[in-house]
């Protein structure tokens, strides 16, 4: 009963809104013809300085109006839109398939909040499961597609442990933080969103590599419509489609799997995962930072860099990042 009551106050809210902006609609139209009559009954016989406070207020008025009018058909197309994408995406998955259906995220969004999940909504600990499984991801996807396009496997991976890559987890982090809010919409948010997003990441790394190593692990300089070799028009389309198969495919099947860790262990598991990546990421970067040195006949100064060049010598640096390149 409570659910069709409120089914029916949201009708009721919706039929109001229409009979509104019909009433708006003839406002508007009558306030033009009063315009229409201002100009040749007052405005043009009275003198400038009889009529600049008039004119003044009447200009700030409509510009109040006009300033209203389109954030009430802002908020209106936005309703328009989430109301249609929960709805299709509640009926996609209601339907019997061979496969698992991919969950609504409104769906997902309820079960959060009606757990009161340590991952609910879009906070540190989501966050810290979606660089996990993006890094991860991210590796299997691209070393696929290394098969497919080359015929054979090549290291992936940007750590120096375990088969993970912190540009795609950076990269799910970033989009799902660009698009959260419009998970609920329509596809073309989350292409547009993950256009921008993936391009700024990608483009930052790329730099944040250079700048630090003096080396990149990619270059587009070659591929048309790109800024500085660094992102291209081609590949900002392919984050764009991985916002859509991310925000409507993949998070919501992910936040399900989520869900079901249960609240004590997901909350340390979570702090572990960050201290892992953390340690991993810094025994990359002197890694990579020391192969770097010693391509430029840097010695080693101490202990510590004699047992980085021991455990990371440059046989397993090139096997780890066979696509990497020092600028000379």
């Amino acid at each position: 009963m409570e659910d069709k009551t409120l089914t029916q106050k949201e009708s009721d809210q919706r039929t109001e809104l229409e009979k509104e902006s019909i009433h708006l609609l003839y406002v508007a139209n009558e306030t033009e013809k009063q315009i229409q009559e201002y100009y040749t009954t007052t405005l043009y016989e009275k003198s400038a300085d009889e009529t600049k406070t008039e004119v003044e207020e009447l200009v700030e008025s409509l510009q109040h109006t006009s300033a209203n009018l389109v954030k009430a058909y802002i908020t209106s197309s936005s309703l328009t839109d989430e109301l249609k994408a929960r709805w299709r995406d509640w009926k996609k998955s209601r339907k019997n398939r061979l496969i698992i259906t991919t969950p609504a995220n409104g769906l997902i969004d309820i079960e959060e909040q009606k757990m009161n999940h340590f991952a609910k909504g879009l906070n540190f600990y989501k966050l810290v499961w979606l660089l996990f499984i993006g890094s991860f991801a991210g590796v299997i996807v691209e070393s696929l597609w290394c098969i497919l396009k080359h015929g054979y496997l090549e290291s992936r991976v940007g750590l120096v442990y375990g088969p993970f890559n912190l540009l795609y987890g950076v990269g799910a982090m970033a989009i799902s933080a660009a698009l959260y809010k419009f998970r609920n919409h329509g596809w073309q948010f989350s292409f547009l969103g993950g256009m921008i997003a993936g391009s700024i990441v990608e483009y930052i790394c790329s730099w944040g590599q250079e700048l630090i190593f003096g080396s990149r692990s990619w270059d587009y300089s070659e591929m048309p419509f790109n800024i500085n070799g660094r992102i291209c028009l081609l590949y900002s389309f392919f984050w764009g489609f991985l916002g859509i198969l991310w925000m409507k495919k993949l998070y919501p099947r992910i936040a399900k799997q989520i869900l079901k860790i249960p609240n004590h262990i997901g909350k340390i598991f979570s702090w572990i995962i960050l201290a892992f990546f953390i340690v991993n990421a810094s025994m990359s970067f002197i890694s990579v930072y020391r192969w770097s040195q010693r391509t430029d006949n840097i010695e080693a100064s101490n202990g510590f860099w004699q047992f980085v060049d021991k455990r990371f010598p440059d046989t397993r640096m090139e096997k780890i990042y066979p696509n990497m390149s020092f600028n000379k």
